[in-house]
C-alpha cells in the first residue's frame, strides 16, 4: 500500500506547509519557516497542537505571548484567535482534530 504524495505550498512568505499524513479525525502537518516569517493571527474550529522541532517562536493565543524553543508545545482551542512570528527559523509540528479539508484543497505552489 502506498502512502499519498502531499504537496508543499506557501500559505504566507517564508512559510511551506506539507501534511505529512491525515485521516478524518486527526492530521499531521509540517510548517517550516524563515525567520521573521509570520502565521497570521487567525482561528478555525479545530483543536491544535503545536511542537517545536527546531527554531525558536513567538506564538500568541487569545492575546497572550508564549515563547517556544525546540521541544517546546502548545495546545489551541478551537475558535481561539492565534498566530506566530519565527524568531529562529525552523520547524513546526502542527496536529489538527478534526482534520483540516482546507488544507487539501490547495494546488502545489
Amino acid at each position: 500500500m502506498s502512502l499519498p504524495a502531499y504537496p508543499t505550498v506557501s500559505p504566507d512568505p517564508g512559510v511551506q506547509r506539507r501534511v505529512l499524513s491525515e485521516t478524518a479525525e486527526l492530521m499531521v502537518v509540517s510548517f517550516r519557516f524563515e525567520t521573521g516569517a509570520e502565521g497570521k493571527l487567525h482561528r478555525h474550529p479545530h483543536v491544535q497542537s503545536t511542537y517545536v522541532a527546531s527554531g525558536r517562536f513567538r506564538f500568541f493565543r487569545d492575546g497572550v505571548a508564549h515563547e517556544l524553543a525546540p521541544g517546546d508545545s502548545l495546545v489551541i482551542p478551537g475558535n481561539i484567535e492565534h498566530g506566530c512570528q519565527c524568531l529562529e527559523a525552523g520547524e513546526l509540528i502542527d496536529c489538527f482534530t478534526p482534520r483540516r479539508d482546507d488544507f487539501l484543497a490547495v494546488q502545489t505552489s
